[in-house]
Order: structure tokens, then C-alpha cells, then sequence
């Protein structure tokens, strides 16, 4: 999901990256698009293709250890109220730079633009990348990712923060479904070298939407 999400980055020696792992997340056409009116219903679809997706070992990231006896994410409960139309400024003159990750790897990105909505009464203002290898592959010339933090990290969600992936709009408003955050690969399996959020990308709020921590007991 960069789910990467992890990943949008090539494997380096022995690590798989998040890249890899995120072709698995991105098969169907946004539905929150496709059924405005049923929102929740697309959420729910959304948390049970997640689901089957871990439970798959052809595509999984968990180890043997952990998938047996997986059951599925801890998800928070569907909110439309984390489903935000956002402005989409786009940034044609942005310098790439390396991102780090989780590895000594970093990886080449562009702010692609900033998304600009307001959530709980606050403003907020999120960089948007996108990837220079990725964009090389088809099916892939319109993906973006977008990382975040906020104040649920390190409590209910995982500390290092959560990924989203959106598509370029065709103009300058994007819908941004906090429901479908989800964890880094290496939340999961060290094995996986997943982007760093940058500090830019921190939100001073709690997301309660989305995939919660995974609990490895």
C-alpha cells in the first residue's frame, strides 16, 4: 500500500523494498471516486482486500511466523469525516532529493505539489512525492505517495507514521481517504526498506482512520 506503505523504492543487496511489495496494493481504481454515495461501503471493501492481501503468502509481508495465525489489521472504525477534498498545488519547479529510509538506501524524489484541506478545525499543508524509477514503469506514471505523522504514532498507530498513495488529479482539487492509511512494510518485516516521513509531513492532530499498530505477541 508505499504500502507503501513503504515503498516506492528499489531493492538494494539483501533488502526487498517497499516499492516491490507496493504493486500488490495498487490493482483497482479508487472507489471513493466511483461511489461518492456509499463511502463507507468502499472503506470496508478496501480494509477486506488488506486483509486478503496478508493473509496471501505470494504477496504478504509478514513472516511465516506471524501470517499463520493472522486474523487480520486492527483497523480504527470507518469515519467519512477523514475522507478530505483537498486543494492540489502543484510544484513544476521542485528540486529531487534522497529520501532516506529505513536501510542506508535513500531514494530519488520530487514534491510533486502540496495538498492544502482543513481537518478538526486546523489547516493543514502535506508534500506530496513522487518517485523518479517509479514513474518509469507502466501502470505507475500517475502515482504518488503521500507520508504522514500525526498524534496518534507511537500510541495507537505505528510510531514512524503511516503511508497513503493518491493518484494525480486531472485538475487542482484530490480526495484524500485518511481510512486508507496504512502501515510501512518494515512494520511488519525488517527486511523491507521503507521511506522516512519527512518532519514537513507531521500533523498536529490525531488520525484516528486507517490501519492501527501491529501487535508482533
Amino acid at each position: 500500500m508505499y504500502r507503501l506503505m513503504v515503498l516506492i523504492l528499489l531493492s538494494i543487496g539483501m533488502f526487498s523494498t517497499c516499492k516491490e511489495a507496493k504493486k500488490y496494493h495498487d490493482e483497482k481504481p479508487n472507489l471513493v471516486a466511483e461511489a461518492p454515495t456509499d463511502k463507507i461501503a468502499d472503506i470496508l471493501a478496501h480494509q477486506q482486500k488488506l486483509n486478503e492481501e496478508f493473509k496471501d503468502p505470494d504477496v504478504s509481508p509478514l513472516p511465516d511466523r506471524f501470517r499463520k495465525d493472522f486474523k487480520g489489521l486492527d483497523f480504527f472504525a470507518p469515519d467519512t469525516n477523514y475522507v478530505i477534498d483537498a486543494d492540489f498545488i502543484r510544484t513544476p519547479d521542485a528540486v529531487p532529493f534522497m529520501m532516506p529510509t529505513t536501510t542506508d538506501r535513500k531514494s530519488e524524489e520530487v514534491v510533486y505539489a502540496k495538498v492544502k484541506f482543513e481537518l478538526h478545525g486546523k489547516l493543514f499543508e502535506l508534500e506530496v512525492y513522487q518517485n523518479a524509477e517509479l514513474i518509469q514503469e507502466n501502470g505507475y506514471e500517475d502515482y504518488l505517495f503521500l507520508p504522514f505523522t500525526d498524534l496518534t504514532n507511537g500510541e495507537e498507530t505505528y510510531g514512524g507514521g503511516r503511508y497513503l498513495d493518491v493518484r494525480i488529479p486531472n485538475g487542482n482539487r484530490i480526495t484524500i481517504d485518511f481510512n486508507k492509511a496504512y502501515n510501512p512494510y518494515c512494520v511488519y518485516n525488517k527486511k523491507y526498506s521503507c521511506p522516512l516521513v519527512p518532519a514537513v509531513n507531521h500533523m498536529d492532530t490525531r488520525i484516528l482512520a486507517g490501519v492501527k499498530n501491529f501487535d508482533k505477541k
